[in-house]
């Protein structure tokens, strides 16, 4: 269909649904063309202006939109905008305004389509691997303990450690979720949650679950998310659900790992807290190392939180940034928003958005706490989903409503959609009705599925501060994490460091960085 054509009709239904189009509302300066040239003119000149930051980073931060797709970015930022009573087209979110960005290829060893384990591997640990499993390399199989041993592989989070940086993670999942768990574990099965999770055969064999290995694998300063009823006993009473029998502790070996954590740290300063009142009374200054585990599994959508009893991602971040600033040598921090995943899932498109917009939230915080000359900020994501934004919307109109152009069927629909997923809804060859349907609801899907699939294109890093140049082009997954890396000068290659002389306070004299530990 023409445009002329498709205007018309879209103006007939308007007509004759008395509805209004957004863009009467919207400010008349952008018909003037110079507006558009003046935008065009800073933009160009801001981009003539820009030096690359060939610093080391001190800092990294790794901001994750679990399943943040560039589709998904689009329409957060047309919400977060309509959330502040703007059109929302032209909102410039924080990660809108990083200066360099590349795309990613997502794919695993053995999959088109990746999962959140197998990607996380990759950017994190810098190797690609198979669907399902977290830490090792594609010689491991899916759910074979045996094939585990001697195929582990590290992740930049520890190759931070290693070198004297402080390490933490946060995010809205359990801790032991695939992505925060590829930061520490080494597992053919991202599903073994706890030893209550696990095939006997796999205990016999030696291999162990991700949330032991939280405790034993890297010292890591700062966990923050859900995740308390794979560390408890079998039957152990969740603190805030006491009655919910699915809370309970899960674990089979009787071990409390919350317990053996604590013990662990004897000697510092370490709290664990599961609720919101505790965590606003850890003091950054005095904390040497956090624990706090909010829910017994996930933690909750960020439009259901209950904010009397769980803190934001961006209240989070920041306690996590205050605890390992205080190191002289800097940090490494992941932030992951998990459940923008899950959202999608679901196929509940304002579940997504408004968790991307909270990640969003967070990231400022972590620009604002720290140094862009110091700190090197990336925002990515594992991989996109079946979900596309269509139907000629008019400029203002709600991301949530529907297309002012209906299908042959002369029936709407709505212009976030997924390829499939459990928002199928044709029953006898014909689509729902939804004129007079709110849309704030499970989206329509093309297949019939009880869970939405992810989708397999490319998805994009964005970066700023030192060495955020080496964030380009179209990349392999796997690449960030080796960029990363040299950026700090942690992990195999130092050569960001080598040449590059410090002064000693004490006696002047020169040394490389090594010298200095980083």
């Amino acid at each position: 269909m023409e445009t002329d054509q498709l205007s018309v009709v879209a103006l007939c239904l308007l007509l004759v649904s008395g509805s209004t189009p957004a863009y009467g509302t919207l400010d008349v300066e952008e018909e003037n063309p110079e507006f558009w040239r003046t935008q065009g003119a800073k933009a160009l000149q801001a981009a003539l202006d820009r030096k690359f930051n060939t610093n080391v980073a001190k800092n990294i931060m790794l901001f994750l939109g679990d399943g943040m797709g560039i589709t998904t970015i689009t329409a957060a930022r047309i919400l977060k905008g309509q959330m502040n009573n703007q059109s929302g087209e032209e909102t410039v979110m924080i990660m809108d305004t990083f200066p360099h960005a590349g795309l990613v290829k997502t794919y695993s060893v053995d999959f088109q389509i990746p999962d959140s384990s197998s990607t996380a591997t990759a950017y994190l640990c810098g190797v690609k691997t198979n669907l399902n499993t977290v830490g090792v390399n594609a010689a491991s199989r899916n759910g074979v303990c045996k094939t585990q041993k001697g195929n582990e592989v590290t992740s930049i989070l520890k190759w931070a450690k290693d070198s004297g940086k402080s390490v933490g993670i946060v995010t809205t999942t359990r801790v032991q979720h695939a992505t925060p768990a590829a930061t520490y574990a080494h597992t053919v099965s991202r599903k073994w949650y706890s030893d209550a999770d696990m095939p006997a055969s796999a205990k016999k064999e030696g291999c162990t679950d991700i949330a032991s290995q939280l405790l034993n694998n890297t010292d890591i300063d700062v966990i923050i998310g859900g995740g308390r009823k794979y560390m408890t006993p079998k039957g152990t009473r969740d603190p805030e659900y006491p009655r919910d029998l699915a809370s309970r502790g899960k674990r089979g070996d009787g071990r409390d790992l919350i317990s053996d954590w604590r013990k662990m740290k004897v000697g510092k300063v370490a709290r664990y807290v599961w609720n919101r009142t505790d965590f606003d009374s850890v003091d950054p200054d005095t904390t040497d190392y956090l624990m706090a585990l909010f829910e017994p599994g996930d933690m909750r959508f960020e439009v259901e939180r209950d904010p009397i009893m769980d803190p934001s991602i961006a209240e989070t971040t920041e306690k996590a940034i205050r605890i390992l600033r205080k190191n002289p040598k800097g940090f490494f921090l992941l932030v992951e928003g998990g459940r923008i995943d899950q959202g999608h899932h679901a196929s509940r498109a304002s579940m997504a958005l408004h968790e991307t917009v909270a990640l969003d939230n967070a990231v400022a915080k972590g620009l604002e706490l720290t140094n862009e000359e110091e700190t090197l900020t990336l925002v990515t994501a594992d991989h996109s989903h079946s979900f596309s934004f269509n139907g000629y919307p008019f400029r203002g109109q709600s991301i949530l409503g529907k297309s002012p152009l209906y299908g042959k069927d002369m029936l709407p629909y709505t212009t976030l959609m997924y390829g499939n997923g459990p928002g199928y809804k044709v029953v006898n060859n014909k689509r729902p009705d939804i004129r007079n349907v709110d849309t704030n609801y499970v989206q329509l899907s093309a297949v019939p599925l009880d869970s939405e699939t992810h989708g397999g294109e490319d998805v994009v890093v964005l970066a700023r501060g030192p060495m955020a140049h080496l964030f380009h082009g179209v990349q392999e997954q796997s690449y960030l994490a080796h960029a990363m890396a040299y950026a700090a000068c942690v992990g195999r290659d130092l050569r960001h460091c080598e040449g590059r002389p410090q002064i000693l306070p004490t006696s002047g004299a020169i040394c490389l960085c090594a010298v200095l530990g980083m």
